[in-house]
């Protein structure tokens, strides 16, 4: 094995391997990739044919590891790609016992999006006069990223963003939500509305996050609701749409979650529903990257009495509409999705579900969200 890139997560991990196979295609390297959530013995089998380049994950590299199913002895370029996400998700360890098991002559390239203290004190442990190049500002977003902010009453941002992708005919939207349930009740909701939605999350077998990526990609899924694991690394071709259903509470996140539109000179459209209780995420954001966002209501959805019930009966009726020839279905609806819902979740304050045509505005569960900042690229021979 002559190079080993290391990503925080499998979706990264499985990008880096195809695009590795594409730059190569015409050069007599073998490259493969190995991470959790699959079977471990299909894996085995490809490193004992052997080679050149391999793309892990940091827990499933140490199983095979343990296995003694790869050898690292004879490793001559080690990559840390998002480094700073490997700290936030508590990888230092396992990536100081990969460190240790590597020669000590080799060439090292760390990716960051921060150069925080941790980052230097990691470089600092295993780099030789690291040369630094930053290949963009930080905290700037994409200077073809148009971003607007829409006031939004926190009862009726499911019907305002079904509004949305339906008025404006949109065909692929991210849509970036806090938690793993809002995600999966999220997608749900879209697809009673007659969007065809998904989720992608942590909690999700690799084989269905793998396939919901693969239908999104290919303009088969209309929205991909996700939480912050697609925020970063994950490359979506041409991807128009980015909405911020939840604003985060780092300011940094929302950079990098509109980082996925406007790529490669392609222009994109970064869209917020902001809440009220909301207002303070945003002014840190615009604090942040010292700039004003643009705030445009929509008619029948802004905050206040009075008119967002309206606007939500009006928007409640399609639904049920198109349900029409399913009683079954519609009779369940949202009573079946709390009856099968976390127990746990609910009882630590996650929102709770209400029936369907009266949804009340559910509890905001705070979650704390990893610091992520601009572009870093650190390099040393």
């Amino acid at each position: 094995m002559r190079a080993l890139i290391i990503t925080p997560t499998r979706e990264l991990a499985a990008q880096v391997h195809e695009d590795v196979r594409n730059y190569g295609k015409h050069l007599p390297i073998r490259a493969t990739t190995v991470f959790g959530g699959v079977n471990i013995n299909p894996q085995i089998a490809e490193l004992r044919r052997g080679v050149d380049i391999l793309i892990a994950t940091p827990g499933r590299l140490l199983d095979h590891v343990q296995q003694k199913t790869v050898d690292l002895r004879q490793v001559e370029i080690l990559v840390l790609d998002e480094a700073d996400r490997m700290l936030d998700m508590g990888f230092i360890h396992d990536i100081r016992r990969i460190l240790a098991l590597l020669p000590a002559s080799r060439q090292n390239l760390l990716f960051s999006a921060t150069f925080a203290d941790e980052i230097r004190k990691l470089a600092g442990s295993f780099m030789k006069n690291p040369a630094s190049v930053e290949v963009a500002r930080r905290n700037t977003p994409a200077e073809l990223v148009s971003q607007v902010a829409h006031p939004v009453a926190a009862a009726l941002k499911r019907e305002a963003l079904a509004h949305l992708v339906k008025r404006n005919d949109w065909r692929q939207v991210l849509v970036f939500v806090r938690t793993k349930h809002g995600a999966n009740r999220l997608a749900q909701q879209l697809n009673r509305f007659g969007i065809e939605a998904d989720a992608i999350h942590g909690n999700k077998a690799q084989n269905a996050r793998t396939r919901t990526l693969k239908r999104f990609k290919d303009n088969e899924l209309r929205v991909l609701v996700a939480t912050d694991i697609a925020a970063r690394g994950l490359d979506i071709e041409a991807l128009p749409h980015v909405v911020n259903f939840d604003l985060p509470h780092v300011a940094e996140d929302y950079v990098h979650r509109i980082g996925r539109t406007g790529r490669a000179g392609t222009e994109g459209e970064a869209i917020s529903l902001v809440s009220a209780e909301e207002r303070p995420l945003l002014a840190a954001i615009e604090r942040l990257m010292n700039r004003k966002i643009e705030q445009r209501p929509i008619s029948g959805f802004e905050p206040g009495q009075g008119a967002p019930r309206d606007a939500e009966e009006k928007f409640e009726r399609r639904p049920q509409q198109r349900s029409h020839g399913k009683p079954q279905q519609r009779s369940q609806g949202k009573p079946q999705q709390r009856s099968h819902g976390r127990p746990q979740q609910r009882s630590q304050g996650a929102a709770h579900a209400a029936p369907q045509g009266r949804p009340q505005a559910p509890a905001r569960p705070k979650r704390r969200y990893e610091p992520q900042l601009g572009a870093m690229l650190t390099k040393s021979a």
